[in-house]
């Protein structure tokens, strides 16, 4: 009983959070607690509690009149949940040329907290042979070359954190199990703006993968190319540059020194 009668009101709390929302988008201005509780029905002491929460969040911004409006969080998520909708059907033409051009799986990558989660993948014929991951699957950061792009975009104390967390498991004995290994690796993937998964993953496999920046220069994916070892071709890495270039370019990315 006291189990239902808790989750109850969670569920309201939720409720008026999202009726609190819904009636500062409505608002073209700043809304006050006032017209918020009325707006909403909900009293004003519980207005205020909720706001102070979401405040806290940063889904609502407290402003200096002591209104209220949207916070920037909801756009750092809604950038998130907009990245991720659109890539896999931006990143798709790029991939099936890159896919007929050297005849090997092309994979498209997204981070999800310390993982790599597969979204989508071009292969057919000799380059099914091998693979490792499934769509939708998940691997650790820094067993793979996409999650290596995504580590060395982060700054040291930030990898420390990460190696901490995961304990950097290994799944083969050339996988980066060593933090001082792992930092070296990253210094290369940030000069060349190349990762490389060199059977880190699983023996008889290699993978190169390039980063795929959004409008604000941000890494929201990757794109890589995987063979069994005895088939891999240096050559590929400019050839998955220039197609992680050029989904990046349909995002809105521009280079620096495009001006």
């Amino acid at each position: 009983m006291a189990e239902r009668e808790e989750t109850r009101v969670s569920i309201q709390v939720i409720e008026s959070m999202l009726a609190l929302l819904d009636a500062l988008a409505g608002s073209a201005q700043p809304a006050t607690l006032k017209s918020l509780a009325q707006t909403t029905g909900l009293h004003p002491s519980t207005a205020h509690r909720i706001l102070a929460v979401m405040t806290q969040s940063r889904l609502v911004e407290r402003r200096a009149t002591s209104s209220y409006a949207l916070g920037i969080r909801l756009l750092e998520l809604g950038n998130i949940v907009k990245s991720r909708l659109n890539i896999r059907e931006i990143a798709l033409p790029a991939m099936k040329s890159l896919h007929v051009a050297i005849g090997e799986a092309i994979n498209l990558g997204i981070r999800d907290n310390d993982d790599i989660i597969y979204i989508e993948r071009s292969s057919s014929g000799r380059s099914l042979v091998r693979v490792v991951y499934l769509l939708g699957g998940r691997a650790p950061l820094h067993l793979t070359s996409l999650g290596k792009l995504f580590l060395a975009a982060e700054s040291a104390a930030e990898v420390r954190a990460y190696a901490q967390r995961s304990g950097l498991p290994g799944k083969t004995p050339h996988s980066l199990t060593e933090l001082a290994a792992l930092e070296r690796e990253l210094d290369t993937v940030r000069r060349l703006d190349l990762a490389y998964d060199n059977e880190e993953a699983e023996i008889g496999l290699r993978c190169v993968a390039s980063p795929i920046r959004n409008d604000e220069g941000i890494i929201v994916a990757g794109l890589s190319i995987s063979a069994p070892t005895d088939r891999h071709d240096p050559a590929w890495a400019a050839q998955v540059k220039r197609a992680a270039d050029e989904i990046s370019l349909a995002l809105g990315y521009r280079h620096p020194a495009a001006g």
